[in-house]
């Protein structure tokens, strides 16, 4: 009897150690035994403007279950990235007009093709003229700028390209904000090794990998965007993933002192405040008028994580893409007074247009 009771010991202990062998990282997702307090917010406490947010064929069919979804989550205004230009921005906000005028506001996008040809900057002067003209409220700049984006002689075009003054001092006068997408996280660029903590997001994601010369240093193409920003001190910026400081807000603290005219929003990168809630609380509270609320993705079941962090004082709890943050966050709890100012009082103030109705004070 010993001896089969043994045989059957073996053969368990074989088969767990094969199972334990078999399964990856990604596929470890234990649950944790902590019993603490715990709040699953589906619907933010104020109505909300969603500053960074994706739709490229809002069009009068897909905006009344576009506006379903948003009315879910006490989201007032959707603040389109992606409105193009010409004849496809007009079409949009047409749309939009005809369906939800007071739903939606649309960025403008540059087209950048050609910049080295004559007339090149005046042309696309011009069309954003008549983007604002026909409904665009900002302009958004890609990451394109920067990575890709190359003049007729087929040379990189750096963010604080000359060529392209005229475009940001418009904006100043037009009285419109840049939000804008410079580089990527700083970790992209490092070795993808055991030392790296994106390196589950990287091997998954292997084209998000970057080298010095793919295409510059992360610091070279972060100072050529502060460049910018200090050079066009008249109109409003807004550095899109806090900058990709979400992990040094000592050090973005020290930009935004150095930088008046520039202004964050948090989309993708909720997961970096979540895991420092103290010291997050601290620069949301010093920093309270300079922050906006973004998202970066239109996935509404993914909100809650955002609503969780900024609202509660739940711990340890996780984000919604293991690949992006294997870690566990941690919610800020901040007043009320800070809230409205995240969820919609800094972008009243910097975005033109949007309609006041919806919001409480």
């Amino acid at each position: 009897m010993k001896k089969v009771l043994c045989i059957i010991n073996i053969v368990f202990s074989v088969s767990l150690y094969a199972q334990q062998q078999s399964m990856d990282f990604e596929k470890y997702d234990p649950v944790s035994t902590l019993v603490v307090p715990s709040h699953i917010i589906t619907k933010a406490k104020f109505p909300f403007i969603d500053l960074h947010n994706h739709q490229w064929n809002l069009s009068e069919q897909s905006i009344p279950g576009v506006v379903k979804d948003m009315d879910k989550l006490n989201m007032a205004v959707m603040v389109n990235l992606s409105g193009g230009y010409g004849n496809g921005l007009r079409n949009m906000t047409e749309a939009i007009k005809q369906t939800a005028p007071k739903r939606f506001i649309v960025f403008a996008n540059i087209d950048f093709g050609g910049i080295g040809e004559k007339d090149w900057t005046e042309k696309a002067v011009n069309q954003l003229k008549e983007d604002v003209n026909h409904g665009a409220n900002g302009l958004k700049i890609f990451k394109n700028l920067g990575f890709s984006v190359k003049d007729k002689a087929g040379k990189r075009v750096p963010v604080d390209d000359p060529r392209l003054d005229a475009i940001w001092t418009l904006c100043g006068d037009l009285g419109i904000p840049v939000l804008i997408h410079t580089a990527d996280p700083k970790p992209f660029w490092d070795p993808a090794d055991e030392h790296n903590e994106r390196w589950l997001e990287i091997v998954t994601h292997p084209q998000r990998k970057r080298g010095p010369s793919d295409p510059e240093p992360w610091e070279q193409l972060i100072g050529e965007q502060h460049r910018m920003f200090k050079k066009h001190p008249h109109t409003t910026f807004i550095a899109a993933h806090f900058g990709w400081y979400p992990n040094d807000l000592n050090k973005l603290g020290i930009l935004l002192d150095g930088m008046p005219n520039v202004m964050v929003e948090f989309g993708a990168v909720i997961a970096e405040l979540g895991r420092q809630p103290r010291a997050a609380k601290h620069f949301f509270e010093k920093y309270q008028n300079r922050i906006m609320f973004g998202k970066d993705s239109w996935v509404p079941e993914e909100y809650t994580t955002y609503f969780r962090v900024l609202e509660t004082e739940d711990e340890y709890f996780p984000y919604h893409k293991k690949y992006h943050a294997f870690w566990r966050m941690y919610g800020m709890g901040l007043s009320d007074e800070i809230l409205k100012k995240v969820y919609y009082k800094n972008a009243l103030r910097v975005i033109p247009n949007i309609d006041k109705t919806a919001f409480p004070d």
